[in-house]
């Protein structure tokens, strides 16, 4: 069982950054892939970006590619989303979730593919 909680949410204008964190109570966690995923009022669930176990392969969306990036460090059971260049778009639900990255040997980009979720943090872009 993993849990994951997000923190780091908030209010920010157009154009500024912020930096999301995920911190996994799972004893083997670079044994899981991470990703992040975002949620806009009345819209589904998107997947944002993911990182493999290790740390050394991530992937985007093309909606945040060049202005997202995604780390990890797995000493600390923490996996980060570093926002850049952010846009009123952006303003949604962010969650981080988990799966066993043995299972697919990839960085998976649905969700039902990811087996544990955080709780989530809100992120709001002003104009």
């Amino acid at each position: 069982q993993v849990q994951l909680v997000e923190s780091g949410g908030g209010l920010v204008q157009a154009g500024g950054s912020l930096r999301l964190s995920c911190s996994a109570s799972a004893r083997t966690f670079s044994s899981y892939g991470m990703g992040w995923f975002r949620q806009a009022p009345g819209k589904e669930r998107e997947w944002v970006g993911g990182i493999s176990g290790n740390g050394g392969s991530t992937r985007y969306a093309d909606s945040v590619k060049g202005r997202f990036t995604i780390s990890r460090d797995n000493a600390q059971n923490t996996v980060y989303l570093q926002m850049n260049s952010l846009k009123p778009e952006d303003t949604a639900v962010y969650y981080c979730a988990a799966y066993f990255y043995g299972r697919y040997g990839l960085i998976v980009d649905t969700r039902y593919e990811y087996e544990y979720w955080g709780q989530g943090t809100q992120v709001t872009v002003s104009s």
